[in-house]
């Protein structure tokens, strides 16, 4: 093979690279707008090429689908903190509600667009359930150890902590980020009251 064969076939395969992350950009960005369910066209348009292109690099939407829930996940990593919180039950969901509203807010764009398209995406589906049994674990391991038994109070919490609540908090009820956090902290502290003797 010949440097100049050589030179070729790189700067195909950077060419190619270049538009498969125009095209994921592209579609991150269209989501970020408010586009739920972006078509292949309108990705091929932002990503300024052409439709074939879009399925030379991706079988399917599905395929495109996973590339933005892994490009989101890079984005919301900084934002996943793990520390176990300390202190008082309340206190510690007080921890937990400021940290997921900072994420909730981040990927709420792509959590509706995936919820808008789960219908006809297994992918999406598993990473949506993945995500809740994950934030689930965060919440019974986060809580004092005599109450990570009361199965009520684990549900009750995990449910006013979710992704579903903080949306129609936010979108339905179009409440701002501190009105919603203060309408979630109510919930929560309510929750807690009744146990506060059994810790």
């Amino acid at each position: 093979m010949t440097d100049t064969t050589v030179k070729k076939q790189d700067g195909r395969r950077l060419r190619s690279a270049a538009s498969r992350l125009r095209i994921v950009e592209a579609m991150r960005d269209l989501i970020r707008e408010g586009n739920v369910s972006p078509r292949a066209e309108e990705v091929a348009t932002r990503a300024n090429v052409g439709l074939r292109t879009v399925f030379r690099h991706f079988d399917d939407m599905e395929s495109l689908y996973r590339e933005i829930g892994a490009l989101a996940m890079v984005e919301a990593e900084p934002l996943l903190d793990l520390t176990e919180p300390s202190g008082t039950a309340e206190e510690r969901f007080l921890t937990m509600l400021e940290r997921r509203s900072r994420l909730f807010e981040r990927i709420m764009p792509f959590r509706i667009a995936a919820d808008a398209n789960a219908h006809r995406s297994p992918y999406l589906v598993e990473d949506r359930d993945r995500m809740n049994a994950g934030l689930r674990d965060l919440l019974r391991n986060a809580l004092p150890a005599s109450l990570r038994k009361d199965r009520t109070l684990v549900d009750a919490l995990d449910a006013v902590l979710s992704f579903d609540m903080w949306r129609r908090l936010r979108m339905d009820q179009n409440l701002s980020v501190p009105q919603a956090k203060r309408t979630i902290e109510a919930m929560g502290l309510a929750l807690l009251a009744p146990v506060r003797n059994k810790r």
